[in-house]
């Protein structure tokens, strides 16, 4: 089974090229010109055993708005992608992360519905050149393209390690949820589609 993609957006405010494999090994190439993003993404390729390689170029001239909004609308679309019609996968994974004091707690259901509950409390209003705003929002274009539904809930004492246990649980969450299912054959649902 080919769960691989590639997915290219460009605008005037953006160009993102992203390559996905699903059934890789965590390896990561990212470079999106905001470090902390960077870090973010680089986990959630490790910990979902996710092979991806992500270049974008944004207008980091104005903020990290179209940046960080844009390259996760295209990770959600990929992932949208590399799934095909979902058959035989677990669909729903649930993780729990804990970082020092931070701890995340993430459920998915990969199972074509786009829905995003993001409850994630920062003290600050950046990680470095990151807006901690852009986390929850990015987060929410995530599962809308890729039509997801995602309740993910982080709290901490230090941003970076909140920021981080989020995408970690994240990650954990669906590498569960993409997984096959060997007693499955088909859709994992009742209705027959998704």
């Amino acid at each position: 089974m080919n769960r691989r993609t590639r997915v290219e957006r460009s605008t005037n405010e953006t160009t993102v090229i992203v390559s996905l494999d699903l059934d890789g090994s965590g390896a990561a190439t990212i470079g999106t010109g905001i470090g902390m993003f960077d870090h973010l993404l680089t986990s959630f390729a490790h910990h979902s055993l996710i092979d991806l390689e992500i270049s974008t170029t944004g207008d980091l001239v104005v903020d990290d708005h179209h940046t960080v909004e844009d390259t996760m609308l295209c990770l959600g679309q990929a992932f949208d992608d590399a799934l095909g019609d979902r058959s035989g996968i677990v669909r729903f994974g649930d993780a729990s992360v804990p970082m020092d004091e931070a701890i995340a707690r993430c459920a998915v259901d990969i199972g074509g519905r786009p829905y995003a509950v993001i409850d994630i409390t920062f003290r600050g209003d950046r990680i470095g050149a990151m807006s901690t705003q852009m986390v929850e929002h990015g987060l929410e274009a995530f599962a809308g393209a890729a039509r997801s539904t995602i309740h993910l809930s982080a709290a901490g004492r230090n941003d970076h390690h909140v920021a981080e246990a989020a995408f970690k649980s994240l990650a954990r969450a669906i590498r569960s949820a993409v997984s096959m299912d060997g007693r499955r054959s088909g859709i994992a649902s009742t209705k027959g589609t998704l």
